[in-house]
């Protein structure tokens, strides 16, 4: 599906840059590739910036509950799944 693997690169240029990973490119983050621990090496402050990014950006919330929180930062798939599910449509009434 290129429109989802054109949005995962943007989420992965989002990541990099929101976090000013020095050594990392995001061409070298997987879209399944932890982003937390053993994968990319985030830690909560950067799940904090994460989120603020992420709201600012597409207008989604991270839930505050951790379990919840730490399914959505699994991979940039997941965040990406989560932020496709969530975002306010255009034009859309209430």
């Amino acid at each position: 599906m290129p429109e989802a693997d054109s949005f995962e690169q943007e989420l992965k240029e989002l990541i990099v840059d929101a976090l000013a990973l020095k050594d990392v490119q995001a061409s070298d983050i997987g879209a399944e590739d932890a982003l937390f621990g053993t994968g990319l090496g985030l830690d909560s402050i950067d799940a904090l910036e994460l989120a603020m990014v992420v709201f600012e950006t597409y207008g989604v919330d991270i839930p505050e509950d951790p379990d919840e929180a730490r399914g959505i930062f699994a991979s940039v798939r997941s965040l990406g799944a989560h932020i496709s599910s969530h975002r306010p449509s255009a034009g859309a009434s209430k």
